[in-house]
C-alpha cells in the first residue's frame, strides 16, 4: 500500500465528484432502456408496418447484441483511457459519445445503419461505467464506499424509472417515437460540464508524479491493458469477468424481455377482442419499465451494504438464489396480464438488480489504482460479450418457441444459477480496500 500523501479533494469537490457520476451513469441507464422501450414501434416503421413478428423480435436482438457489443468495446477503450488520461476526462468523452451519436439516432431511416449508429453509442455507455466507479471509489474513504456502490448502482435503474415515465406520460406510439432520442441526448451538456468542473482523482494524480531516476528506481510499468492481461493480474481480471458476466446476462437476455413481452401480451389481447372493441394500451410496457426499474433502484442502493455485511461470496449467492427463483416463477406461472405479474416484475428488477450495487464495491478492489479503470472496465464490460451472444441464441429461441416469450425468459434465467457456483471461485479473503 502507499502511504505517501494524496492531493486532497474538499468535501464539495467530493460531492461534485459523486453527483457527476451519478448523472452520468443514470443517463447511461436512461440510453440502456431507451430501445427496450421504442423497439416495436421503431422496427415496424424501419421494417414497414406489416413486418412479422418474428422479425421485429430478431432485430430487438440484433438491436441488443448491438448495445451489448458497443458497450462492451467501450468498456476497454474508454477504461483504458481513463488509466492513461484520467478518469474526468474519459468519462466526459463517454457521456458525449453516447449523447451526440443517440442525436444522429433521430435521422436515420433504415434498420441496418440504426444498427450501427446504436453499437457507437453504447461505446460511450460502455466507457462511462468504468471512470465512474474508479472516480467514486478513489476520492471517497473506504468507510463510505458501500453505500457509495449501492448509490451508484442505483443511478442506472433511475434512468430506466425516468424513461418509463417519460414514456407514460407521452406513450411511445407507431406515429410518435423519435422524439426520445432528443431526450437521450440532452446529456452532452453534462459531459461538457464535467470536462470542465469535476476534478480528477487524486491517487490517479498521485501516480502521475514524476519520479526520481537512479540505480533504485524502479523499471518502467506496463500499460494498464498488458497489465491487466498478463501475470499476476490476469486471474484477477479473469474472476473479474466471470462475476460480471452473470448480472449483465440476467439483466440483458432475461428481465429486459419483460417490457416487449408485455407489449405483445397487450397486442394479441387487442387481437383477440377485435381492433374495435379493445385497443392496445401504449403505456403497458412502460409501466412494466417502471415497475421493474423502481425495484432495481432499491434493490442495487443494498448490494455494497450487503456485501460489506454478509461477505463478498455469501451475498453475491444469496442473489443469484433470489433472482434465479424469481425469474423462474414469473416465465412459468404468469404472463403480462396476470394481475401478480407487476409485483413479482418488481421483485425479479430488486433481486436481480442488486449485483449492480455489488459490483461497483468488489470490482475496484480486484486492482491497484494505476490499473484500476481498465481492469473494472473489462471485468464489467466483457460480460457484455458472453450476453451478446445470449441474446442472439435467445432471438434463435424465440424462433423455435413461435415467439413463446416466457420460454425464452425460462430458460434465459438458468444464468442465475451459474452465478450461484461461480462466486465461489472468490477467495474467502478479498481485502475490502482499495490498493495503491
Amino acid at each position: 500500500m502507499n502511504d505517501s500523501p494524496l492531493p486532497p479533494l474538499t468535501r464539495r469537490q467530493r460531492y461534485g465528484v459523486l453527483l457527476a457520476a451519478f448523472l452520468a451513469w443514470m443517463f447511461a441507464g436512461l440510453e440502456i432502456s431507451l430501445f427496450v422501450l421504442i423497439h416495436r414501434q421503431m422496427t415496424l416503421e424501419l421494417l414497414g408496418a406489416g413486418a412479422p413478428e418474428k422479425d421485429v423480435t430478431r432485430w430487438f436482438t440484433w438491436f441488443q447484441a448491438a448495445f451489448l457489443f458497443g458497450a462492451a468495446g467501450g468498456g476497454w477503450l474508454f477504461g483504458f483511457l481513463g488509466d492513461k488520461l484520467g478518469r474526468t476526462r474519459a468519462l466526459g468523452a463517454g457521456v458525449l459519445c453516447y449523447s451526440l451519436f443517440t442525436l444522429a439516432c433521430y435521422f436515420v431511416r433504415s434498420p441496418e445503419l440504426m444498427l450501427a449508429v446504436r453499437f457507437l453509442a453504447c461505446l460511450g455507455v460502455g466507457g462511462v461505467w468504468p471512470n465512474a466507479v474508479a472516480l467514486v471509489a478513489e476520492a471517497w474513504p473506504n468507510a463510505s464506499r458501500p453505500f457509495l456502490a449501492g448509490l451508484l448502482g442505483a443511478a442506472a435503474n433511475v434512468g430506466f424509472v425516468l424513461l418509463g415515465f417519460i414514456g407514460y406520460l407521452f406513450p411511445v406510439e407507431a406515429a410518435s417515437w423519435r422524439w426520445t432520442f432528443l431526450v437521450a441526448a440532452s446529456p452532452a451538456l453534462i459531459g461538457v460540464l464535467i470536462l470542465a468542473l469535476v476534478p480528477e482523482s487524486p491517487r490517479w494524480l498521485a501516480l502521475r508524479e514524476p519520479r526520481p531516476q537512479g540505480r533504485g528506481s524502479a523499471p518502467p510499468e506496463r500499460s494498464p491493458l498488458r497489465a491487466v492481461l498478463t501475470p499476476p493480474l490476469l486471474s484477477r481480471t479473469i474472476l473479474g469477468v466471470m462475476l460480471g458476466a452473470i448480472p449483465v446476462v440476467g439483466s440483458a437476455a432475461n428481465a429486459n424481455w419483460l417490457v416487449p413481452w408485455t407489449d405483445h401480451a397487450q397486442q394479441e389481447r387487442a387481437r383477440a377482442s377485435g381492433s374495435d372493441v379493445k385497443k392496445p394500451d401504449p403505456r403497458s410496457k412502460a409501466v412494466t419499465q417502471m415497475t421493474r426499474s423502481g425495484g432495481a433502484v432499491f434493490g442495487s442502493l443494498l448490494g455494497g451494504i450487503l456485501a460489506s455485511a454478509l461477505g463478498r461470496r455469501f451475498s453475491f449467492f444469496l442473489i443469484s438464489l433470489g433472482a434465479l427463483a424469481a425469474s423462474t416463477y414469473i416465465f412459468s406461472q404468469l404472463d403480462p396480464l396476470h394481475p401478480r405479474f407487476q409485483l413479482f416484475t418488481f421483485i425479479l428488477g430488486f433481486v436481480g438488480i442488486t449485483y449492480f450495487g455489488w459490483l461497483p464495491l468488489f470490482l475496484p478492489e480486484l486492482f491497484p489504482t494505476r490499473v484500476r479503470s481498465t481492469g473494472t472496465g473489462i471485468s464489467f464490460n466483457t460480460g457484455r460479450v458472453v450476453a451478446a451472444i445470449v441474446v442472439l441464441s435467445a432471438g434463435f429461441l424465440l424462433d423455435q418457441f413461435v415467439g413463446d416469450y416466457s420460454q425464452v425468459g425460462l430458460w434465459s434465467g438458468m444464468i442465475y444459477g451459474v452465478g450461484m457456483l461461480v462466486i465461489w471461485f472468490v477467495p474467502r479473503e478479498t481485502g475490502g480496500k482499495l490498493e495503491d
